[in-house]
């Protein structure tokens, strides 16, 4: 049983361009590092023929596994309502639950993915850019002190476009990666020609001989290897943008066959001169051919930096609507694509990573220690909740699912292991990266959930308090009152310190509470569910996928085609602003306490974040103990 396409799109070439330019743009430039990584652990005493095609053969069969039949085979019917992704999965799987320890468990995993992809979103750019400036010093020797200085600057050019967002750029992306694939292909091709012997290393047996012979070099090999599908992910996460059935056919009739038979020509030249292991991919051109290279590879690059940057924007708003980070700016920027956004403190804290990793690095090699970590561990995450996935959401028994993924599983686990040995040599970062988010991300998570607790448990049910309310002597005010508020069957703190301090109440009130749901968009008719409490006060639920952002008053002004008057310059927003204090009993350590604090004092106002206008808000403090 496969899941429905609900995005489905006809196959076009522009649709293809288009998934060439924004999917397949950071694997397409493993190529240039990813075999020569791969094989520096096997230089000592020379290069044998069947080392080099035993290490091709295990690029061309991980190529095969973990790319075709994990991702473009199975991974692409797991798709959440059209979208994909490591937390797409995530809530796909804790579907499947209603029991709330295992949800957690669900979503500890898919906090872990998303940990480790915004790891890989800092060293993509570094690692991609700096191994297309390196064919530089293939030109000219003279050229070396200039990489890094080239590279830190198109880094820096990269990241502050980012405000205008990705569409212009988008417009030439497709054209530059099909010429970017064709040479790839087309180089590939005239070793392989020359030097068809190399078509061996198609054949398992070099790489089941190559493992047997090495074990553990092979085992550490493995490690290097796996830099050939980095990006694999990005294959399921863009499914959104474009559709399965495109991503599938671009794999399998360009990309696929592409770098095969780049990695091939590599393969053979080294076979033919050993001593092109100083850049191998940048040798396959002639040398009037390799200055333009430079460029067209820089060009590459950059395009899967731009991938990979706009991925951490959409990664990190799905967390914020998840509830697993704070608030933080989004920018749209485009009327017409949703999905366009720019996020300034993501790109921020992007940019300062990427230019220390450079400065630190100095070399694609040195990086592609620190690369893979990141990479294979949401690897690991993607296959454990695909296999939940398979079983719960589309009913395939547990030795189907097992049966499926299982092997897939241990092949991810072979590759995150070997990446573990190159912690000492730059693999921390990653890692040290990840374990901070996973802290920052459960705190604030576990924080929210003792906060609304603690409403629940100091605050008047709302349906006492519009019991009493006929009663009572409250003075009505012209206007509107819109509440915010995260409990929806719980008085509003900012109402009842209203109500004390200026002893009135407004003729028309709406208490609104945003609902984040694990799906990325909701349907329009499932956006607004509205109760009528009492005459002229209306309880709004407003539901958001995690694929979109807010708009309070937009919303709100709907309200009147259902026949509730709203008039936005006769309305006042109440917001309750909480200040966190420890409690008398603590329910979280003092580390947590204070990281939660922080977390809380920088996370958006609500009023930019819903959209709210600032000058028709008013706050109101409350200290919570927690």
């Amino acid at each position: 049983m496969t899941a429905p396409d609900s995005k489905a799109k006809a196959l076009t070439p522009a649709l293809v361009l288009g998934v060439l330019g924004v999917v397949y743009g950071d694997i397409g430039t493993s190529p240039l590092y990813a075999l020569r990584a791969a094989l520096l652990h096997f230089v000592d005493g020379g290069l044998e023929h069947w080392e080099i095609l035993g290490i091709l053969s295990l690029i061309v069969w991980a190529l095969i596994l973990t790319v075709t039949v994990k991702y473009v085979v199975f991974i692409l019917r797991a798709d959440n309502r059209g979208e994909g992704g490591i937390l797409a999965l995530m809530a796909l799987a804790q579907r499947g639950f209603e029991n709330e320890r295992m949800r957690w468990a669900i979503a500890l995993i898919g906090i872990v993915g998303a940990c480790l992809f915004f790891g890989d979103g800092i060293i993509t750019p570094a690692i991609s850019v700096l191994s297309a400036v390196e064919g530089l010093k293939v030109v000219s020797p003279h050229f070396e002190e200039a990489v890094i200085p080239i590279a830190v600057a198109i880094l820096l050019a990269l990241f502050l476009v980012q405000f205008g967002g990705t569409g212009r750029m988008g417009a030439v992306f497709g054209p530059v990666c099909a010429v970017w694939f064709g040479a790839l292909a087309v180089l590939g091709l005239w070793e392989v020609v020359q030097t068809p012997y190399v078509l061996m290393a198609l054949s398992p047996h070099y790489a089941i001989q190559f493992c047997i012979t090495y074990k553990l070099a092979a085992f550490i090999a493995f490690g290097s290897v796996v830099l050939a599908v980095t990006g694999a992910e990005a294959l399921y996460a863009d499914m959104g943008h474009f559709g399965r059935q495109p991503i599938r056919w671009a794999w399998l009739w360009l990309v696929l066959p592409a770098l095969t038979l780049n990695y091939l020509g590599q393969g053979a030249l080294l076979l033919r001169d050993p001593e092109a292991l100083e850049n191998p991919f940048f040798l396959l051109a002639p040398e009037w051919f390799r200055l333009p290279l430079v460029f067209l590879a820089t060009a590459a690059t950059i395009i899967a930096s731009q991938a990979m940057i706009s991925g951490a924007y959409t990664i990190a708003r799905q967390c914020v609507q998840l509830g697993f980070i704070p608030r933080l700016e989004v920018k749209h920027t485009s009327e017409t694509e949703e999905g366009q956004i720019y996020m300034p403190q993501v790109n921020l804290l992007l940019l300062i990573g990427v230019v220390i990793l450079v400065l630190s690095f100095h070399t694609s090699d040195n990086l592609a220690a620190a690369y893979g970590i990141a990479v294979t561990g949401t690897f690991v995450c993607t296959s454990i909740l695909a296999i939940i996935v398979f079983r719960r959401h589309f009913g395939w028994a547990w030795v189907a699912s097992i049966g499926v993924f299982g092997p897939l599983l241990l092949l991810d686990l072979l590759f995150f292991f070997s990446n573990v040995l190159k912690i000492p040599q730059g693999g921390y970062v990653p890692l040290v990266l990840g374990a901070a988010l996973f802290a920052m991300m459960t705190t604030w998570h576990r924080g929210r959930e003792l906060l609304f607790a603690r409403f629940r448990q100091d605050g008047l049910p709302l349906k006492s308090f519009i019991a009493r309310l006929p009663q009572s002597r409250t003075i009505r005010v012209p206007g509107t009152a819109v509440f915010m508020t995260s409990q929806a069957d719980f008085l509003p703190g900012a109402l009842l310190h209203n109500l004390k301090h200026n002893k009135v109440l407004h003729e028309r009130v709406l208490f609104v509470t945003v609902t984040n749901e694990g799906i990325p968009v909701v349907d329009p008719e499932r956006r607004r569910v509205v109760d009528q409490l009492a005459p002229d006060i209306h309880r709004i639920g407003l539901h958001y996928g995690f694929q979109e952002s807010p708009n309070i008053p937009k919303e709100l002004e709907a309200l009147r085609e259902i026949g509730i008057p709203f008039e936005p310059m006769q309305t006042s927003y109440f917001l309750g602003r909480e200040t966190v204090v420890p409690a008398a009993v603590p329910k979280m350590s003092r580390w947590r306490q204070w990281l939660f604090t922080i977390m809380s004092r920088n996370a958006v106002p609500a009023t930019e974040f819903f959209r709210i206008p600032s000058d028709r808000v008013v706050e109101l403090g409350v200290r919570v103990a927690i």
